[in-house]
């Protein structure tokens, strides 16, 4: 898998992970949406772990900086 996720997007991605963590544990999101919701913060921590975001695959999109030679 090639990286295509930057080090921006990953710090913005932990960031809404955390938000969201926080949201559901402290009850302000609850039910079927904390669900969604913690289903989504996960994948978010995941695609920061790895550097690789299967939707940018899909859709051709990169926010990792260039390689020069």
């Amino acid at each position: 898998m090639k990286k295509n996720v930057g080090s921006i997007d990953k710090m913005i991605r932990l960031v809404i992970a955390a938000v969201l963590a926080i949201l559901i544990i402290a009850g302000i999101i609850t039910g079927v949406w904390a669900t969604i919701a913690g289903i989504i913060a996960f994948a978010m921590v995941i695609t920061s772990l790895f550097g690789f975001c299967g939707l940018y695959k899909l859709l051709g999109i990169t926010t990792c900086p260039m390689k020069t030679e």
